[in-house]
């Protein structure tokens, strides 16, 4: 932690100094933060209605509550699946309505904030834009609840002083959520940094979830990783689920599919670390 942070985080508005009290996001029925807990979970990219149609079907008779799902991809390669855009959104919607689930997804520019408003509960700033200050300052202006994930490569204080952008904007309904950070291990995706959690969680009074999916890139261990985040204090936890993992368009080896999913997610019911509201 450095002399830097140590001297300006009181000042911050995302410093537990300065809010001592924990944030709890309300959306819809369903709340992010406090004592309870949120699943969020869908497919890495919307591909159809009948596809997220199927997922978010699944979660409603669980009785999870957030349904993630990507219109606007951004993808390594330029050749790469990039979503189905405004499209996109518009199957969100209709399949959220229809079940009734809060929705998550991500937006890459300042430009798509004011169409993806009309579709979408909460805007999703991924990994890679962590540090799009524009997109930060811009979203900042609105009253559209953030879920902000750590860049591969961002420090703890790097995702706080993002945060801070959206925060100083005026827009106090902020979620962090780790997914994993770049390191020389070559057997995850990502490496979960668990000590995230309760650090976030010491230092800000913003909800912390944990992506589970991103982070391992494997499925033998996503229950696993996300009994160790629970156990550590994330609000959350975020897991990519497709009706049919081979044939997904994106990041097809990560996501587990409906069976796998409800075995999931009775794992973490049963463990007695997930307490829903």
């Amino acid at each position: 932690m450095s002399d830097k942070w140590q001297k300006a985080k009181s000042q911050l508005l995302a410093s537990r100094i300065r809010h001592s009290e924990d944030t709890v996001i309300r959306v819809k029925d369903v709340e992010v933060g406090g004592s309870s807990h949120v699943l969020v979970a869908g497919p890495c990219s919307i591909e159809s209605r009948e596809q997220l149609h199927t997922v978010a079907d699944a979660l409603k008779k669980s009785g999870a509550t957030i349904l993630r799902g990507g219109a606007f991809k951004p993808r390594t390669s330029p050749y790469d699946f990039q979503g189905l855009g405004l499209e996109g959104l518009r199957i969100m919607k209709d399949v959220a309505d229809e079940v009734g689930l809060v929705t998550i997804s991500e937006i890459m520019s300042p430009t798509q904030i004011e169409t993806a408003a009309n579709y979408v509960d909460i805007f999703q700033i991924g990994a890679r834009n962590m540090q799009n200050f524009d997109l930060l300052k811009a979203v900042g202006q609105t009253k559209v609840p953030v879920l902000l994930k750590r860049g591969p490569s961002a420090t703890l204080e790097e995702l706080i002083l993002a945060a801070e952008y959206i925060l100083k904007g005026g827009n106090d309904r902020v979620m962090l959520i780790e997914r994993g950070i770049r390191t020389f291990e070559t057997w995850t995706r990502n490496t979960l940094d668990i000590s995230a959690v309760p650090i976030l969680k010491q230092e800000t009074h913003l909800p912390v979830l944990v992506d589970v999916s991103h982070s391992t890139g494997r499925k033998d261990i996503l229950l696993s990783c996300a009994k160790a985040a629970l156990a550590a204090g994330a609000h959350g936890i975020m897991v990519e689920v497709h009706p049919n993992p081979p044939a997904a368009l994106s990041d097809a080896k990560q996501q587990i599919d409906i069976e796998e999913f409800h075995a999931f997610w009775k794992g973490l019911l049963d463990s007695g670390l997930y307490h829903g509201a």
